[in-house]
């Protein structure tokens, strides 16, 4: 089970207590899932587009909550104002009353509700992005104004006919579980998300520590290389004390740091005084490279 139906299944069984919430969630599903046709009697017939039985389920659910289940369908479409009113004006096409997502108990069902018909979202272990996927500029706009309600920060985009709304965050997401209600799958969003920084950060330290390595083995080579040359051309009899211990160190402990070469030295110096010997023999073997260099072009020519 992906992640969007089990965020959509645990939504489903979430049953708003006051009745003004079951009509903003129940308005939500009409206007996304559902079609109202009006006979030649006047009198309406409500048809719920979709085969998600988790829709049907909180549909039938929601209408037996709020009303008798087998009232008059006129008295639904007025209690969640889809009923044309041409005096009073009815909703744009694709949202809903402003009324009915006045209170933020009402804009969370609403959102609920949404999501439920609208709404998916990706792995959490790949990428956080949670979308809704709207029919018209309308409905986009009024589902970025509830989320700027809540002060999420959703975008929007065009897709092929449609208009997709967004949130790419992963707390951001977080915020918008809770809202609507999906605690246990914000628990899991959680745990998944603590569990990638931690990956995350120790594959980090991993690969600084590696970099680390990499160069200080690097460094411990090219030191190796200078001083067996100072040793064959030079002699460790004819450097200072403190160099000549430093060199004969190295030789002996080729892959400790700058630190634990210090550590070893009598008596014990710092990195700073340790890189500091370190680079007055290599300025020397470089002036002995560069003498050898002098005088094979003397001989050559």
């Amino acid at each position: 089970m992906s992640f969007s139906s089990k965020v959509r299944e645990e939504l489903a069984m979430v049953i708003p207590s006051g009745r003004h919430c079951q009509l903003a969630e129940l308005a939500a599903i009409i206007r996304l899932c559902a079609k109202v046709e009006y006979q030649e009697n006047g009198k309406a017939k409500i048809k719920l587009l979709t085969e998600n039985e988790l829709i049907l389920r909180k549909y039938f659910t929601l209408l037996r909550k709020a009303f008798i289940i087998n009232t008059d369908v006129s008295k639904v479409l007025q209690a969640i104002r889809l009923y044309p009113d041409i005096e009073s004006g009815s909703a744009p096409e694709g949202t809903v009353s402003s009324l009915l997502v006045r209170n933020t108990c009402c804009k969370r069902a609403y959102l609920r509700g949404v999501f439920i018909c609208i709404g998916s979202m990706s792995d959490p272990r790949k990428n956080y992005h949670l979308e809704f996927v709207c029919s018209n500029a309308e409905q986009a706009d009024q589902l970025l104004e509830i989320l700027k309600s809540f002060h999420l920060e959703g975008k929007s985009i065009l897709r092929k006919k449609n208009i997709i709304v967004y949130v790419k965050e992963g707390s951001g997401i977080a915020d918008l579980l809770n809202i609507i209600g999906a605690h246990h799958s914000l628990m899991d969003l959680e745990n998944l998300r603590i569990e990638k920084e931690v990956r995350n950060s120790v594959n980090r330290q991993v690969n600084c520590e590696t970099a680390n390595i990499g160069k200080t083995i690097t460094a411990a080579s090219r030191q190796i290389e200078d001083i067996i040359l100072i040793k064959e051309r030079y002699g460790f009899g004819n450097l200072p004390d403190s160099l000549r211990e430093m060199a004969e160190i190295r030789l002996e402990c080729p892959d400790h740091s700058l630190k634990e070469l210090g550590e070893v030295l009598n008596p014990p110096v710092g990195k700073s005084g340790v890189n500091h010997r370190l680079r007055k023999l290599s300025e020397l073997a470089d002036k002995l490279k560069e003498q050898f260099r002098y005088k094979k072009e003397e001989e050559n020519g």
